[in-house]
This record gives structure tokens, C-alpha cells and sequence, in this order.
């Protein structure tokens, strides 16, 4: 039997929430490696240009990656049933590659 003050629809924000899960997982994980890629690469030196470019490329897709998490967590739709803090993750790689890309070295 049902509480007389449930909603109709939260039984349904659970299984919506495991759908809704899968890209924001999916998007987070392939951030935070691209993430990984531009934290451990390392350059010779200053002439190693082909360093410097895959730690920018790395930044760049982490950023757009976790950029889309953002972007999906700000629907209207997607916000009522996902939690802000299934965005703290993507936040916090966005300010590592940022940081990354800031330093280059």
C-alpha cells in the first residue's frame, strides 16, 4: 500500500536515476582519464612540442567532457532527480586540468 502523501512520479525517479546514471558515469570516467593522461605526461624538455600538445589535447577533452556532465546536470528534467553531488566530480577534474593546462610543465 501506498503513503496517501507520496507523488506518483517518485516511484519512477528511481529507475530514472540508474538511467540517468550510465552517461553521467560514463562522461565522469572518460574525463577523469584524459585527466590522468594530462597529469602523468611528462615533457623531455622545452622542445618536446609533441608533449606540450597531448597535455593540452587532454585538458581540452577533459574539460569538454566534464562540461557535458554540467551540461546535461543543468536540465530542468535531469536536475529534479539527480543531486548536485553527482556533479562534484567533473567539477573537480575541470579544476585539475585547469590548473594542468594553466602550468604545462
Amino acid at each position: 500500500m501506498s503513503h496517501p502523501d507520496a507523488h506518483p512520479d517518485d516511484a519512477d525517479r528511481g529507475c530514472l536515476r540508474v538511467v540517468l546514471a550510465v552517461p553521467f558515469a560514463a562522461l565522469t570516467l572518460l574525463a577523469a582519464w584524459f585527466c590522468w593522461m594530462a597529469v602523468t605526461i611528462r615533457p623531455s624538455g622545452a622542445w618536446d612540442d609533441d608533449a606540450y600538445r597531448g597535455i593540452e589535447v587532454s585538458c581540452l577533452a577533459t574539460l569538454a567532457l566534464a562540461g557535458a556532465v554540467a551540461v546535461l546536470w543543468l536540465l530542468p528534467s535531469v536536475r529534479r532527480v539527480m543531486a548536485w553531488p553527482w556533479v562534484v566530480p567533473a567539477a573537480a577534474l575541470v579544476v585539475i586540468a585547469a590548473v594542468r593546462w594553466a602550468t604545462g610543465t
